[in-house]
C-alpha cells in the first residue's frame, strides 16, 4: 500500500514536521475530493477520505505501542514511550485543523456552506445547549460529562475498530477548523489581517482544545493498544494484565486532562475571547 509506504512509525515520532504536512495535504485532498466525486455530502465524506489516509500510520503505531506494552514493565519509560506515539497523533491533528481552517477561510462562501454544512450545524447545536441561564458551575459539568462521554466514545471506537479512533479525531478537526474559519472570517477587514486573526482564531478554541484533543488521544490510545493486543491473540499472555493497567493508567490520565480542559474553557478562555 503506498501511504503505508510513506511514513512508518519510527520515521514519524523523529519526522513530526512532515506528519503535520501529511496532515494539512490529506485534509486538502480529502476535501477536492469530495467536492468533485460526491459533492451533495463533501462534509462527512471528506472527513471520510481524511480518515483512510491516515489509518495506516494510526493503526501501525498502535500497533508499535502495543509490542512496547509487552517488552517493557517500567510504567514510567512506558508512559514516555506513549508520549512520542502522542506528539505524532497531536501534529498530524494540527496539520488538519490548519487544512479545515484555511478551506472554510478561503474557498467561496457557496463552497464553504456545502463543504461544512454539517459541521456547522453542530457548531450550532453545540452553542444552543451551552446558552441560556445556566450558572458556571453548570456549564463546566455540562462540558465536563459532554467530553467524558466523547472519550468513552472514542476508547469503544478505538477498541472495537482499532484506529477507529482517528475518525472521531478527524470529525473533530473539521468541526473546530470551521469554527475558526467563520471566527476569521467575520473579523477579517483586509488581507493584512489574516496574519494576526488566523493564528488568535486557532488559540481561541485550541487554548483549552488541546486538551481536550490530547485526553481524546490518550484515551484512543489505550482503546487500540487492548484491541491490537486481542488481534495478536495476546489476551490469554500474562502480559495482557499489564497492557490492561497500562490501559487504565491512561484512561486516568485521560480524565484528568479533560477535567483541566473544562476549567480553561469555563473560566479562562472567555476572559481572553469573550
Amino acid at each position: 500500500m503506498v501511504l503505508e509506504s510513506l511514513l512508518t512509525p519510527l520515521e514519524a515520532e523523529n519526522r513530526l514536521k512532515r506528519v503535520f504536512v501529511f496532515g494539512f495535504l490529506y485534509t486538502i485532498i480529502g476535501a477536492f475530493l469530495a467536492l468533485w466525486i460526491f459533492k451533495e455530502s463533501a462534509s462527512l465524506v471528506m472527513v471520510f477520505l481524511t480518515v483512510v489516509a491516515t489509518l495506516p500510520l494510526i493503526y501501525l503505531t498502535l500497533k508499535f505501542e502495543e509490542e512496547n506494552d509487552l517488552k517493557i514493565e517500567n510504567e514510567r519509560i512506558l508512559i514516555r514511550e506513549h508520549g512520542k506515539a502522542l506528539k505524532v497523533f497531536m501534529y498530524l491533528f494540527f496539520g488538519m485543523i490548519l487544512g479545515y481552517s484555511l478551506l472554510f477561510i478561503f474557498l467561496p462562501a457557496s463552497t464553504t456552506d456545502l463543504l461544512f454544512q454539517t459541521q456547522t450545524n453542530t457548531i450550532k447545536s453545540i452553542n444552543s445547549n451551552i446558552s441560556g441561564n445556566a450558572t458556571i458551575s453548570g456549564v463546566f459539568i455540562r462540558i465536563l460529562m459532554n467530553n467524558i462521554k466523547v472519550l468513552l466514545f472514542t476508547i469503544l471506537f478505538a477498541f472495537f475498530y482499532g484506529a477507529g479512533t482517528i475518525f472521531i479525531l478527524t470529525w473533530n478537526a473539521s468541526v473546530i477548523g470551521a469554527a475558526v474559519g467563520n471566527f476569521v472570517r467575520s473579523r477579517v477587514l483586509d488581507f493584512a489581517d489574516y496574519f494576526y486573526i488566523i493564528p488568535l482564531g486557532i488559540m481561541r478554541y485550541m487554548t483549552h482544545g488541546f486538551f481536550e484533543i490530547l485526553a481524546y488521544f490518550i484515551g484512543g490510545l489505550a482503546g487500540g493498544i487492548i484491541s491490537v493486543a486481542v488481534i495478536n491473540h495476546n489476551v490469554d499472555s500474562d502480559k495482557f494484565v499489564h497492557i490492561l493497567k497500562d490501559s487504565i493508567d491512561l484512561f486516568l490520565l485521560a480524565i484528568i486532562m479533560l477535567v483541566f480542559a473544562a476549567l480553561i474553557e469555563v473560566f479562562i478562555t472567555p476572559v481572553f475571547f469573550s
